[in-house]
């Protein structure tokens, strides 16, 4: 172990040890040295080395501390820290969150990308003490997310976008059923706690900078009583302090973004207000396999795992979405999974005796694709695909489908069905297959994905590649080919005589 120095001298992170390992954002991407708290685990090393400018070399205390001093110094200069104690105070709450994994601005502002828009995201899990929901320490936080935000936007941004990730381990951590009454009263009350801390400190900003839009006190009635100590009383007195306001400095803040590296760095597992996707997750171990281990939800939630974080359907998350919504300046987005290094590397573990997985690595059209499978007593439960070098909006929606694909499987939709209606499609990347000894073209990722799936879990069933025309040049790819980002289904010949020709064998 080993300490950091320079830049980081003189502050918090003088006494904390960090390790040192290496660290791709991607299985394609060449491995960086990279130092992190010692307590830290591999994922967040890798969402590390996905949010450093580079390629060399990076310590978590030196790369926070770059965005930290400019977000201080932009705070002096533009007269909202009013003097070198105020900007200090800032820092140092702001080293808090983040040596906590309690919050963070997003990846553009490590980055220092002047362009992207700014957000702060706080992990939920991470508030919980001993003694239940660390409430007072949330709002504070929130204060100190919406003051960042301010300085991040130069004081003239009327949008803010603050908001909170993994509500689905939170409450699988106070043992409540994502799915209940009373897991939507807590997730609730945390939204209005947000919601009121965020606008009192929109409204401190306006007593000294000017109001620029009305208080509106359109909340609807919090929860009265919850199964947690002390919430309703913290959610009462964010709400009234917010109600004392002379005015806002913002007309929306609380808005819950899609996730990025910085959900991974802070260990969130879900982004936002989605359900968790199951109590354990895939992880490639160095000898080239595949484990399945309890996720932190699951850690936290102990005997009752299997119950708490089971996957949910679509209509649970609807119905979580629609109690929040009131709560939220935005809806939320559909992502529901931090985008991250897709699964972390980890010390070799023994596989838990009822489940099984499989991992593919090809190359399409050039791109370097992973498939990773999870078999249960059942059959196939569970899938992911890593594409390395495509856009992140890409991957995102290709994330999110395999999600969808994965409570699907869960919920009893035929493995059938869902090969039906994506081998053939066409979109880019698309080509040539390297890698798979029974597949040679596809005509896009998931046309490859779906039909190894059929060879895998349907018996051997062999889908016919398609032709070279139909993996051609016009379907490689570029980033403008990449779009729609959903694929469309074969329109020429209709999808029905498509498959008619293309019978399952075997």
């Amino acid at each position: 172990m080993t300490r950091d120095d320079g830049s980081t001298r003189n502050t918090v992170w003088d006494g904390v040890a960090l390790r040192r390992v290496r660290a791709a954002a991607d299985p394609d991407a060449n491995p960086r040295p990279v130092a992190l708290p010692a307590a830290w685990d591999d994922t967040a090393a890798e969402a590390l080395a996905a949010l450093a400018p580079g390629n060399g070399p990076v310590a978590l205390p030196r790369l926070a501390e770059a965005w930290i001093a400019r977000l201080a110094a932009r705070g002096r200069k533009l007269g909202l820290l009013a003097d070198a104690a105020a900007a200090e105070s800032l820092a140092t709450a702001l080293r808090g969150l983040l040596l906590a994994r309690r919050g963070a601005p997003g990846a553009g502002t490590w980055a220092g990308d002047s362009k992207a828009e700014p957000r702060f995201v706080l992990n939920l899990p991470a508030f919980l003490e001993e003694d239940g929901f660390a409430a007072a320490g949330y709002a504070a936080a929130v204060r100190t997310g919406v003051l960042a935000l301010e300085i991040l936007g130069g004081a003239k941004a009327t949008r803010l976008r603050l908001g909170f990730a993994d509500l689905a381990g939170l409450l699988a951590a106070l043992r409540l059923d994502y799915d209940s009454p009373e897991g939507r009263d807590v997730a609730v009350a945390v939204a209005a706690l947000t919601r009121g801390a965020a606008e009192a400190a929109s409204g401190r900003l306006a007593e000294s900078l000017g109001a620029r839009f009305p208080l509106a006190l359109n909340w609807p009635a919090p929860p009265a009583s919850l199964p947690v100590a002390g919430l309703v009383e913290a959610v009462r007195a964010a709400l009234d302090e917010a109600a004392g306001a002379p005015g806002l400095r913002h007309a929306a803040i609380v808005a819950l973004s899609p996730p990025d590296a910085v959900e991974a760095l802070l260990g969130a597992e879900t982004g936002g207000l989605a359900p968790a996707a199951a109590p354990t997750r895939l992880v490639s171990t160095e000898d080239g396999g595949v484990a399945e281990i309890p996720t932190r939800a699951a850690l936290l939630a102990g005997e009752d795992a299997a119950r708490l974080l089971a996957p949910r359907g679509p209509e649970s998350r609807a119905a979580m979405e629609a109690a929040l919504r009131p709560w939220l300046h935005a809806a939320a987005p559909a992502v529901a999974a931090p985008a991250q290094a897709p699964r972390p590397v980890a010390k070799p573990r023994p596989a838990p005796a009822h489940g099984r997985g499989a991992v593919w690595k090809v190359g399409i059209g050039g791109h370097r694709v992973t498939l990773r499978t999870m078999e249960g007593a059942e059959g196939l439960e569970e899938i992911s695909l890593t594409l390395a070098k495509d856009g992140a909006a890409f991957r995102g929606v290709v994330d999110a489908l395999c999600h969808s694909v994965t409570v699907g499987l869960a919920s009893g939709v035929p493995l059938d069905e869902y090969v039906q209606a994506f081998a053939y499609t066409r979109f880019g990347p698309a080509g040539v297959v390297e890698g798979d000894p029974a597949i040679h073209r596809a005509s896009s990722v998931l046309d490859w994905a779906f039909r190894r799936l059929a060879l895998d879990h349907l018996g051997g069933r062999i889908l016919p590649d398609p032709t070279e025309e139909e993996c051609g040049g016009d379907h490689l790819g570029t980033a403008a080919q990449q779009l729609p980002l959903l694929p469309d289904l074969p329109s020429a010949p209709a999808p029905a005589a498509r498959r008619r020709a293309l019978r399952l064998v075997g």
